[in-house]
C-alpha cells in the first residue's frame, strides 16, 4: 500500500524554518562577512580573502586555547559519563524513590549557568566560602584565583556537579525501558551483575549514551559561561577556552576579522569532532 504524502504538513514547519533563519543564518552571514574583510571605520570595508584564517591558525594563542579545550572535554568525557553511569544503575526503579531521586537530578540542570558560576565563585572563596574555607581549614592551600591547578580542579569539579545529572537522566531513561524479562531470563542463566550489564543494560543504553556523549562534548567544548564568572580565564590564560578567547578578541580587542574568523573555525571544528564521534560510535553500535 502505498503512502499517501500530507504536503500541506510543511507548512506547520514553515514558521520554525522562518525563526532559524532570523535567528541563526543571517547572523552566520554576517559573521563570513566580517570574517573575509577588514574595516578602518566609517562603515567601510575593504577585501582581506583568507588573510584573517591564516592569521587565526598561524596564532599561537588559538592553539593554546584549543589544547585547553580538548583537555577540558576529555576530562568531563571521561568522568560524568562512568559517574553517570553508575548513578543511573543505582538509582530506584520503583516506589517513592524514583521521584525523589530524579527531583535532585534535575535541580543542578534548572539552574542557569551564570548562577552557577557566581555559586561556585562564592563556594570557592577561602575566606566567606564554604569549600575554600573547609580546605584552608584542613591545612590545604587551596586558592582559585592564583594557582592554576585549583582553578581548573574548581571549574572541572563544577561542571561535574552540573551536568552530571544529565547524563544520569538520560540513561536511566534508557534503563526503564528494559523489559522485566530481559533480567527474569539473565537470572535464570546465572549471570553475574556484570554480565547482565554488559549484555543487557549497555546494549540497551547505546542510543541514549550517544546522545549524552554529543551533547556532553558540545557543551563542554562550548564552554564559557561558568569559568568566566568564576576564573575570568585565569589565573593568567590557565583557564582561557576558546569561547572566553573569542570573546576577548571581539570585545575586549574589538578585532572583529580575526574574531569572525575563529568562531567559523571554531564552529567547524565542533560540526567536525561531532560528526566524528557520532560516526565512531554509531558503526560500533551497527557491528555490535
Amino acid at each position: 500500500m502505498d503512502k499517501t504524502w500530507n504536503n500541506k504538513a510543511w507548512f506547520m514547519v514553515l514558521p520554525v524554518l522562518l525563526l532559524v533563519g532570523f535567528s541563526a543564518l543571517i547572523p552566520l552571514m554576517t559573521v563570513v562577512n566580517y570574517s573575509v574583510q577588514d574595516t578602518f571605520g566609517n562603515n567601510e570595508f575593504f577585501w582581506a580573502g583568507t588573510a584573517w584564517f591564516e592569521e587565526v591558525l598561524e596564532s599561537d594563542r588559538f592553539w593554546d586555547s584549543m589544547g585547553r579545550n580538548l583537555l577540558f572535554s576529555a576530562i568531563i568525557l571521561g568522568i560524568e559519563i562512568p559517574l553517570g553511569i553508575f548513578i543511573a544503575l543505582n538509582m530506584p526503579r520503583k516506589g517513592w524513590g524514583v521521584p525523589v531521586c530524579l527531583v535532585l537530578m534535575a535541580l543542578p540542570l534548572l539552574i542557569p549557568w551564570n548562577v552557577v558560576g557566581t555559586i561556585w565563585q562564592v563556594f570557592g572563596r577561602i575566606d566567606i566560602g564554604l569549600l575554600g574555607y573547609t580546605l584552608a581549614a584542613l591545612g590545604f592551600d587551596y586558592n582559585y584565583v592564583s594557582d592554576p591547578f585549583d582553578a581548573w580542579i574548581t571549574v572541572i569539579v563544577m561542571d561535574i556537579w552540573h551536568w552530571t545529572s544529565l547524563v544520569v537522566l538520560l540513561c536511566y531513561a534508557g534503563l526503564v525501558s528494559i523489559p522485566d524479562a530481559y533480567y527474569q531470563a539473565a537470572k535464570i542463566d546465572g549471570a553475574s551483575r556484570w554480565a547482565i550489564f554488559r549484555y543487557i543494560q549497555l546494549p540497551k543504553m547505546n542510543r541514549v549514551l550517544l546522545i549524552a556523549v554529543l551533547l556532553r562534548f558540545m557543551d563542554s567544548f562550548m564552554i564559557y559561561t561558568e569559568p568566566f564568572v568564576v576564573t575570568g580565564g585565569g589565573p593568567g590564560n590557565t583557564t582561557t577556552f576558546l569561547s572566553i578567547d573569542l570573546v576577548k578578541l571581539a570585545i575586549g580587542e574589538f578585532n572583529l576579522g580575526e574574531a569572525a574568523a575563529m568562531s567559523i573555525i571554531y564552529f567547524l571544528i565542533v560540526l567536525l569532532l561531532s560528526w566524528v564521534f557520532y560516526t565512531v560510535m554509531t558503526s560500533y553500535d551497527a557491528e555490535r
